[in-house]
């Protein structure tokens, strides 16, 4: 670092004073021209590049990594099955479910309305009624004959 100011010192012997300024000489500019653009001086030029002629080389391991990845999906495929498939199931389940109970409260309305009915028709005045439309009467207490049974511990048996 010792020989840097030797290197910068003057070793000519011109004038030691300053130098004169140069003066600026400046073309006379046209006040209706416009500046030049930026990069006006760069052109590009566009060469047409056929590469249809050029095949890919084909990758030896591409093969593996697209099993890899269709493997991959099958799996992740097959668990997002097994982890939603109960859950529809029950959803379904659950339907079923609320049809059979609607069908329940509907057959036990029914059964009401029918057992109603049947109420109505077995009713002293309905029977009474019914007697009467068809010309029906009370047997006379000499017209009914009751059977008695005949050898009450016989039984038919089968031989074999």
């Amino acid at each position: 670092m010792a020989t840097l100011p030797i290197f910068f010192r003057k070793t000519d012997g011109g004038p030691q004073g300053p130098a004169p300024k140069p003066e600026r000489v400046r073309a006379k500019q046209d006040p209706f021209q416009l500046r030049p653009l930026p990069l006006d001086d760069v052109f590009f030029y566009s060469k047409q590049i056929d590469n249809g002629r050029l095949v890919r080389e084909q990758d030896p391991r591409s093969g593996g990594r697209c099993w890899s990845a269709i493997g991959g999906a099958c799996l992740a495929l097959a668990l997002l099955t097994g982890v939603l498939a109960p859950k529809a199931a029950y959803t379904l389940a659950g339907y079923r479910l609320e049809g059979l109970r609607a069908q329940e409260r509907q057959l036990l309305d029914r059964r009401r309305a029918m057992e109603l009915r049947e109420a109505e028709m077995l009713s002293p005045q309905n029977l009474e009624q019914f007697a009467k439309d068809r010309n029906l009467v009370l047997p006379e207490p000499g017209q009914v004959v009751h059977l008695e049974p005949q050898g009450e511990g016989a039984f038919a048996m089968v031989k074999q």
